[in-house]
């Protein structure tokens, strides 16, 4: 079993679609469960930490996704 280093403010793409469309979501608390929201519609969903590392097909950790502008 490989555990997934997960960090709230990290950007996961799953590999089933959003019911909205979108495939992102935002980490907003991470333990035995996984509390995400949706980048497209913003709902907020909870899910067991097992399953949301199944069903992650990438990760964005969250210094990775911030841009700087000069």
């Amino acid at each position: 079993m490989n555990i997934v280093k997960l960090a709230v403010g990290d950007v996961a793409e799953m590999k089933k679609k959003h019911p909205c469309g979108a495939s992102s979501f935002r980490i907003l608390r991470v333990g035995s469960d996984v509390r995400v929201v949706c980048l497209g519609c913003g709902r907020d969903v909870t899910l067991e930490r097992v399953k949301f590392e199944k069903s992650i097909k990438k990760l964005t950790k969250a210094s990775e996704s911030v841009e700087t502008h000069d």
